[in-house]
């Protein structure tokens, strides 16, 4: 495979071998350490690594004559854009260690790198169906809304580390605000503020006292995703919006908005309150929900019973129990944010409490550093809920029945974890506290930042393990599978997964039903459309839920070599390696990156 920016990063590396991408020390080891108890600092290879994970997703996946990933779909390549974005602010990160005189060379290589995929976000831009995405789902809408967040400080970051390189006399830098990216600044601005306000329209206070509806043609459903992504997207907004005057293309009309803040659509200005205000109703209705399970974690979403009907019941009282891994990591950067914006730790004690109860749904003993089972080759170990043998899973990742949903699932647990635990989360100076409220003295914030990192640091070993295993999924063209868990398994045929039967058994129904809508779809029946003379025309089923209950066959993913016909791969199951399990294996990367230099 071809890696065309690989290859640029590779040559600036071996230019500075005596200061490669970090300053920190490198691992003699070769790959991912096993050793999940040591407090090694983060290893070389890991970001080369991450780099190559990021190389293959865009020359595998992305067209470049089209500007997007042909076989993703709206909200999965929007997905994928918040990965490429971060990703680059981690390389970003790294080009900030190499500004000595001697590092010249070194920056000006990773720099051309940086620009070279930013270019890609810049086609996505003008790819991404913004026309379409406004007639979809309100979750659909917020992906859009934090992933041209992510790009904007991703730009912000980095002009400002060009300028400091120029400032310091590298010859690589640029005059603050001048580099070319932060022309774009205001386009992605705007596509940002157009569709949060668009998907500002499902919060509802009618039914169940608020949160947001998951789709305005469907019949109500409460989830979690759509709630966690309005708090995730509005804080972000919040903090990182640089305000818009743009009134093209379209007027937004009534809404709850609209009603709200009374003023010209050019009006929009950074940091405005409506955000934070947004933001915090979301998160308290959200804790009052009633929407975890006896784990501790993110139940799907709520029916309001009768409701097709005629029934004036209004209370949400008919809870999926299903549980899905990013069900439980949107939240996490929301929660960040709210601290930032608030400066009450609560908000960090609950984002830690819900990692913890991931983490242990996965089968790992924090405590003791591994996995509370014994992996034995070719035997399935036993499903905790959210995975199994310490490694993070969606129940149809070992079935191998993920849709196309469901397979990027994981990779968004990852970002905002990352989000959440990384270096950079609590620096001082980025916090805008909301009104006139005072800053929390800058003992406390110390204390605060002090516990937030000791947390963080203790979820590196678990994160080093499902790097490891995600990594033992990649086939020889260097692309992820779905089923990380199988990197660790050395399973040699289908026959440990026929024999060990229901291996992801579906959550225990406490208080409603367990149904998988993320993979076998909405189906056009009574509970999602109006009842037979309602008045309403049936609402045809999505495209997107069209396509993930197809099975693509990429030849090059299902095809073997001759060195490999006799290994068993069941990642080839289902839809096979797509650009959507690339960018999990992408996310896991960057995670364990950027969390462990909490230990350098």
């Amino acid at each position: 495979m071809i890696l065309k920016w690989a290859v640029v990063v590779a040559s600036a590396t071996a230019i500075c071998a005596a200061k490669p991408w970090s300053s920190l020390p490198l691992s003699t080891k070769g790959g991912l350490s096993s050793d999940a108890g040591t407090e090694a600092s983060p290893e070389y290879n890991v970001f080369q690594d991450m780099f190559i994970a990021l190389s293959d997703m865009q020359d595998a996946y992305f067209e470049n004559w089209l500007g997007t990933w042909p076989d993703g779909i709206d909200w999965t390549r929007a997905v994928m854009s918040t990965y490429v974005a971060a990703t680059l602010r981690a390389i970003s990160d790294e080009l900030g260690l190499s500004r000595s005189a001697q590092g010249v060379e070194c920056v000006t290589g990773k720099e051309e790198a940086i620009g070279g995929y930013f270019a890609d976000i810049i086609a996505y831009y003008f790819a991404e169906d913004a026309f379409a995405i406004r007639n979809q789902a309100y979750d659909d809408m917020l992906w859009v809304v934090l992933g041209w967040l992510e790009s904007i400080q991703f730009i912000n970051e980095h002009s400002r580390l060009l300028s400091e390189l120029s400032v310091l006399g590298s010859g690589t830098g640029t005059k603050a605000g001048s580099w070319y990216g932060s022309r774009w600044t205001p386009a992605f601005a705007h596509r940002a503020r157009i569709f949060w306000e668009l998907a500002a329209k499902g919060w509802d206070t009618k039914l169940c006292g608020g949160g947001m509806v998951w789709n305005p043609r469907l019949m109500p459903y409460k989830n979690a995703i759509t709630n966690q992504l309005y708090i995730s997207a509005s804080i972000s907004m919040y903090l990182h919006f640089p305000g818009d005057t743009n009134t093209s293309p379209f007027a937004i009309g009534p809404g709850p908005v609209a009603a709200d803040r009374a003023r010209a659509a050019a009006d929009w200005p950074p940091h405005d309150p409506i955000f934070a205000r947004a933001a915090q109703d979301a998160h308290a209705w959200l804790r009052s929900s009633n929407m975890t399970n006896a784990q501790g974690l993110y139940a799907d979403g709520f029916h309001i019973s009768g409701h097709n009907s005629g029934s004036n019941n209004t209370r949400c009282d008919e809870r999926d129990e299903m549980v899905y891994t990013y069900n439980q990591g949107v939240l996490l950067s929301g929660l960040l944010g709210l601290y930032r914006a608030t400066g009450r730790e609560a908000y960090l004690r609950e984002g830690h409490a819900l990692v913890r109860s991931v983490i242990s749904a996965t089968g790992y003993d924090l405590n003791r550093n591994q996995p509370v089972d014994a992996v034995q080759p070719d035997s399935i170990p036993p499903w905790h809920g959210l995975g199994r043998a310490g490694v993070l899973e969606d129940a149809c990742d070992a079935l191998g029945t993920c849709s196309q949903d469901a397979q990027t699932f994981k990779g968004i647990w990852m970002h905002h974890f990352t989000a959440f635990c990384a270096p950079a989360a609590l620096r001082s100076g980025v916090s805008v506290v909301l009104g006139s409220k005072r800053r929390t003295e800058q003992q406390e914030v110390g204390a605060i930042k002090v516990r937030h990192e000791r947390e963080c640091k203790r979820y590196i070993p678990w994160l080093r393990h499902n790097a490891r295993a995600a990594k033992g999924t990649r086939d020889s063209n260097g692309l992820f599978g779905m089923w990380w868990t199988a990197g660790l398994l050395q399973l040699t045929n289908s026959e440990a997964i026929e024999k060990a039967g229901n291996i992801s058994p579906l959550p225990p129904e406490e208080d409603g039903e367990v149904v998988d809508y993320r993979n076998s779809g909405v189906p056009l029946d009574p509970e999602w459309t109006p009842a037979a003379g309602g008045g309403q025309p049936p609402v045809l089923v999505a495209e997107r839920f069209r396509q993930q209950t197809r099975t693509r066959a990429r030849a090059e993913q299902r095809g073997v070599t001759s060195d490999e016909a006799d290994v068993y791969d069941p990642n080839l199951r289902g839809r096979g390696r797509t650009v959507e399990t690339q960018g999990g294996g992408l996310a896991v990367l960057r995670a364990l990156w950027v969390v462990s230099k909490l230990q350098g």
